[in-house]
Order: C-alpha cells, then structure tokens, then sequence
C-alpha cells in the first residue's frame, strides 16, 4: 500500500537508516499500454494517477541472514518493523539489499496493516505485534533500548506531523469510510503518537523473543 511504503520509508530515514530515494509520480492511463504480459498490463493500469516512485539499486544484492551487521543498525530496523508492525522482513523474505557496502532498507508495503480493520485503530496502536518473533534481523539486535531510545529523541510530535501530510488527498479519498482526508491523516498521527508513546509493549515482546 502507498501510505504504508510513504509513511514507512519516512520514519526508517529519520532513524538514520539507509532507503532509497523516494519521489511522487504520476503514471497516466498510457503507461505499460505495450507491456506483453497481460497480468502485468492489469497492474499497471490499476496504478493510474498518482504513485510513489523509487531510485533503483543498480547492482544490488540481497541481504544473506547469515552475515553478521552491526547490532545497532539490526536493533534500529527491529524496532522500526515493530513500531509500523511490517510484517515482511523474514528469513524467507529479508527485504533488505547491501549496495555500495551498506544494507538498504526495502519494501515497507506491509506495515500498519490495521488499515484492513479502520475502525478498530485504538486497539492496533497497542498491539504487542508478536510477529516480529519472526524478523529477520531479530537474533542480532541486542541494543533494542538504545534504539528505543534513539527513535523516542528523533521522532517528535512534530517530525510525526509532518510526515503524515505528505499523505496525498488522492490516497484518501476511501470508499468505505465519510471520514475527509484531514481526518484520516489525524488516525495515522494519532496511532504513530500512541505507538511511541507505549513503545515498551511492542519492544518488551521483542525482547522476549530473543529470549
């Protein structure tokens, strides 16, 4: 989901974490009309109008679990899948790339997923998100209070707001809610103040995790 790859990618950067530039684009109705493969033709129609676009790796590979990174930077990353609850950094599926001898952070599609249950966004900003006993870099990160700390210093009310403005107007104009825009941008502000702010509940179950 755009809002999650969006909001994602803005908090990994303010954590100090490697991603790939991200720019909006507007892909109109043309784009991929000589594309062969119908499946692919389907998807690229579906993303018509605005988009994110994002820098490609060139020469890129894929992060192997068995090497060992520097405990910070895997404590940085836990916490950040915690906190936006992605549940798609895995052993199977690391999402994470080294290029130029630094691991890049990808792919943050899958987090905040309480935007399939909207009306129950209370409950999900404390969610304990167990499934980040799952996490690829989980067995690595020992410094998770100092990440804690560290996400507490630079993530302000302030930094929060300015991030979910970015979220377009387009990307908000849903179907199954009468909330306007404004509002919904103020749930996501208010579940990543709440998230903060009970960080403990979420960074406790990763710590009972690595047992």
């Amino acid at each position: 989901m755009l809002i999650s790859e969006l909001l994602g990618r803005k908090i990994a950067s303010a954590l100090g974490l490697q991603i790939p530039e991200l720019v909006f684009a507007t892909l109109d109705e043309d784009f991929g009309r000589s594309e062969g493969d119908e499946e692919i033709q389907d998807l690229l129609k579906s993303s018509e109008g605005l988009n994110l676009g994002l820098h490609y790796l060139s020469g890129a590979i894929a992060y192997d679990p068995t090497v060992k990174i520097d405990s910070f930077l895997a404590s940085k990353i836990v916490w950040l899948d915690a906190y936006t609850t992605n549940i798609d950094r895995t052993f199977n599926n690391t999402n994470l790339l080294w290029w130029h001898r630094e691991l890049w952070v990808i792919d943050n599609g899958a987090s905040f997923y309480f935007h399939h249950s909207w009306n129950d966004f209370e409950r999900h900003a404390l969610n304990p998100f167990p499934h980040i006993k799952d996490h690829v870099l989980l067995p690595q990160a020992s410094m998770l209070d100092e990440a804690d700390q560290l996400a507490h210093e630079v993530l302000s009310s302030d930094l929060l707001e300015e991030i979910t403005e970015l979220i377009p107007d387009e990307w908000l104009e849903w179907n199954h809610t009468q909330q306007v825009p404004d509002e919904i941008r103020r749930v996501y502000l208010n579940l990543l103040k709440t998230r903060l702010r009970y960080s403990q509940n979420f960074l406790k179950t990763a710590k009972d995790a690595r047992g």
